[in-house]
C-alpha cells in the first residue's frame, strides 16, 4: 500500500465527522478579520489531533513533526462575505454580525471557505493517524482575511516566517464551479490574476439643477472617465495581454434638480502580470487628473488603492509534482487542466514571504444535476459530497506528493 492509500484508509471515519463540522461551519460564518469562533474551533481541532497550536495574526497555525524530512505548508482560508444567503439549504445561514464599520451585516459561506476549512482539519486528522507512511514536518495553516486581501499580509507581519521557520513548499486549493464534483484542476505559470480596488473621489461645485454654467458637474465627470477608461485595455494594452478594468460603482447626489458637490467611484483591475496592474493604476490615475483639469475641477481627485491582491503564479516543478500525484490516485480521467482563473487569491503572500515555490488547485463543488451558480453568488451550494471527500483526499495527496515515504 503506498502513502496516498495508506493514510486515507482512514477516510470514511474523518468524512463522518467533517459532514456535521461543515453544516456547523456553513451556518455559523464570520466576516473578514472577524472569525474568533472559527479561529477558536479549528484550534481546539488541531490541540486534539497532537499538533502544537499558534494564533499568528488572526489565523491558526498547527504544526506536527514527524521526524527528518521536508516541511510542507497547506492553507486554507476561513473568512465568509457580507451576503444574505438565498441557497434553499436546509442549514442554510441566517447569520448577521456588525462589521468593522459598525455595519450589521447578513454573513453566508458564498466563497466555499467552510468547504476549504473542514478539507484543511481532515487532512490534518489523516495525517496524525498514519504517521507511519510519511517523514518530515506538516504545517497546517488556516488564515483570516482572504476576502479583503489582509489575512495573508496580517498573518506576516505578526511574525509567521520567525514562528514557523523554513518551509520548502506551500500549497493551497479553492472549490470551484468548474471541474465538475469529484475531479480537480491544476495549472503552472500564472494561475489566478493581480487584482487591485481604486476609490476615486472627484469634486465638483454644487448648483441648482437649472443653473449648470455656475457650478461644476462631478457627475458629467465622472461619466467622462468612465467612457476613457474604456480605451486603456482597448487601447493601451497588448492585445497579447489580459487585462480588465470594471467601475463598480458611482455615487454622487441626492435630488434630480440639484448638481452635487462631488461624486464617488469604484474600480475593480485584474492583470496577469504585475508590470501590468501597475500600468493599469497609472493609466487609470492619468485619465482621472485629466477629466477632472478638463472639467475645471477646483482640485485633483483623490485616488486610492486598495485590496491589493497578488499574481498567483504557479511553481512549474512543485505544480508538476502535485499533477502527476493527482493522476496516479484520482485517475486521467479526474484530473483536468484549470487553465487561468480570472479570481483573484492573497495566498501567495504566504510562500514569497518564506520564499519557497508553490502551487494552487481547483476542485469541483457542483454535481451535474446541480446549477452551477459561481462563487460569491447568494445562492451558492457545492454539493457537500463528493466535495469534501474529494477536497480531503486532493489536500492529503499533494502534501504527501512531497512528504510520503518512497517518494
Amino acid at each position: 500500500m503506498n502513502a496516498v492509500d495508506q493514510v486515507l484508509a482512514n477516510l470514511d471515519d474523518v468524512n463522518s465527522w467533517q459532514e456535521e463540522l461543515y453544516v456547523a461551519l456553513h451556518q455559523n460564518p464570520e466576516l473578514s478579520m472577524q472569525e474568533s469562533e472559527t479561529a477558536e474551533e479549528i484550534a481546539r481541532r488541531l490541540e486534539s489531533f497532537g499538533y502544537e497550536v499558534q494564533r499568528i495574526g488572526g489565523g491558526v497555525v498547527g504544526r506536527l513533526r514527524n521526524g527528518e524530512g521536508p516541511t510542507v505548508l497547506f492553507r486554507a482560508d476561513i473568512d465568509a462575505l457580507p451576503v444574505a444567503e438565498a441557497s434553499g439549504l436546509p442549514y442554510a445561514s441566517t447569520k448577521t454580525m456588525v462589521d468593522r464599520d459598525g455595519v450589521t451585516q447578513p454573513v453566508m459561506h458564498a466563497c466555499g471557505h467552510d468547504h476549504h476549512i473542514t478539507a484543511g482539519l481532515g487532512a490534518a486528522a489523516l495525517l496524525a493517524q498514519s504517521q507511519d507512511a510519511w517523514a518530515g514536518t506538516y504545517i497546517a495553516l488556516f488564515q483570516p482575511g482572504e476576502e479583503t486581501a489582509e489575512g495573508a499580509r496580517s498573518m506576516v507581519k505578526d511574525g509567521l516566517v520567525e514562528k514557523v521557520g523554513p518551509i520548502d513548499v506551500a500549497l493551497g486549493q479553492h472549490v470551484l464551479t468548474s471541474p465538475a464534483a469529484g475531479q480537480v484542476a491544476t495549472h503552472s505559470g500564472p494561475t489566478l490574476s493581480a487584482a487591485a480596488s481604486l476609490r476615486i473621489h472627484i469634486v465638483g461645485k454644487g448648483s441648482h439643477g437649472s443653473m449648470p454654467h455656475l457650478g461644476i458637474d462631478p457627475v458629467l465627470m465622472a461619466a467622462s472617465i468612465v467612457v476613457r477608461l474604456q480605451g486603456i485595455v482597448a487601447r493601451e494594452i497588448n492585445p497579447n495581454d489580459f487585462a480588465v478594468v470594471t467601475v463598480g460603482s458611482i455615487k454622487s447626489g441626492t435630488k434630480a434638480n440639484v448638481i452635487p458637490g462631488d461624486a464617488t467611484m469604484l474600480l475593480n483591475i485584474r492583470a496577469y502580470s504585475e508590470d501590468i496592474k501597475a500600468k493599469l493604476i497609472d493609466s487609470i490615475t492619468r485619465i482621472a487628473r485629466a477629466e477632472c483639469e478638463a472639467s475645471g475641477a477646483p482640485e485633483a481627485p483623490t485616488i486610492e488603492v486598495f485590496d491589493e491582491y497578488p499574481l498567483t503564479d504557479n511553481d512549474a516543478g512543485a505544480t508538476s509534482k502535485v499533477t502527476a500525484a493527482f493522476t496516479s490516485h484520482f485517475g486521467e480521467d479526474r484530473v483536468q487542466p484549470l487553465g487561468r482563473v480570472t479570481a483573484s487569491e492573497d495566498f501567495s503572500v504566504i510562500p514569497d514571504a518564506f520564499g519557497v515555490p508553490y502551487s494552487y488547485w481547483g476542485f469541483g463543488g457542483f454535481t451535474p444535476d446541480q446549477v452551477a451558480l459561481p462563487n460569491h453568488n447568494p445562492g451558492f451550494a457545492p454539493a457537500m459530497q463528493p466535495t469534501l471527500r474529494t477536497g480531503t483526499e486532493a489536500a492529503v495527496t499533494a502534501i504527501l506528493a512531497f512528504l510520503g515515504k518512497g517518494n
